[in-house]
């Protein structure tokens, strides 16, 4: 199988939003048709929704499933992205909730990062997997695609809303939240943001030609780096206020597209 002929033609979409924690559904978003896309790697984490958002054509993807029922080391992330390139995706614009470890990633800030470092492990990460499969031994030093990049950043200037243009994803295995020694070791590698889904979401975005980006919303202060225990509550009023920042961002993205 070779992964270069998996684009479908005729597709007039040619961007995706991954959709995570806070964002299972895209407010505002028409409906036109609900995607059933199979794949080598078994079925996406739910059906790819196409329609429009704002009036602009694009896919959604849910990475935790329909009903958020897939925790982060259980998310088949082959098949989300195969089945995006196989619809003809170009451009992803994945969006995920974090825990800030920097000063300036305090909750509900908004990051566009331009790194990771990877701490998950046991994740299928690549599709050079199989004897049916091409070796692909991709350039990672940057991780994200930095025109998408770039575009998000734009995006958030012309929302009116503050976006933090840089930042190190520190991706952890999940789905428990982290340990205080665990963030600080975090924070002394270099990270300044930690969440459970980048990995290996980039990479193989990036073994499979599609140009992709990371919007995330800070969710909570990591653990240790305040005196407050963490919990849901908190974090779900965060992601409130966050998402909607997200959405305007998205909205503004598309109208630069």
């Amino acid at each position: 199988m070779r992964l270069a002929s998996t684009q479908s033609r005729g597709s007039d979409v040619a961007i995706a939003i991954i959709g995570g924690t806070g964002l299972d559904q895209l407010e505002g978003f028409q409906l036109e048709e609900k995607l059933v896309v199979n794949t080598p790697y078994g079925s996406p984490s739910a059906p790819v929704l196409k329609g429009s958002f704002h009036g602009k054509a694009v896919y959604f993807l849910a990475r935790h499933g329909e009903h958020h029922e897939w925790p982060p080391h259980r998310v088949n992330y082959c098949a989300n992205i195969f089945a995006l390139k196989k619809l003809g995706v170009e451009q992803v614009v994945a969006v995920n909730a974090v825990g800030g470890i920097h000063h300036d990633m305090c909750p509900a800030a908004i990051c566009v990062p331009d790194q990771i470092i990877d701490y998950t492990w046991g994740r299928i990460h690549t599709y050079s997997d199989d004897e049916h499969s091409p070796l692909e031994h991709i350039d990672f030093t940057f991780p994200y695609a930095e025109r998408t990049r770039e575009l998000l950043v734009r995006a958030g200037d012309a929302a009116g809303i503050s976006v933090l243009a840089r930042g190190v994803y520190g991706c952890t295995q999940g789905p428990r939240l982290e340990t205080a020694a665990e963030i600080v070791r975090m924070k002394r590698d270099g990270c300044d943001l930690v969440g459970m889904t980048a990995m290996p979401e980039a990479p193989l975005a990036r073994e499979i030609g599609l140009d992709y980006a990371s919007l995330c919303v800070v969710a909570n202060w990591a653990a240790g780096c305040t005196d407050e225990l963490i919990t849901m509550d908190a974090i779900d009023a965060t992601l409130k206020v966050g998402m909607d920042n997200i959405r305007k961002i998205l909205q503004q993205t598309l109208m630069q597209l």
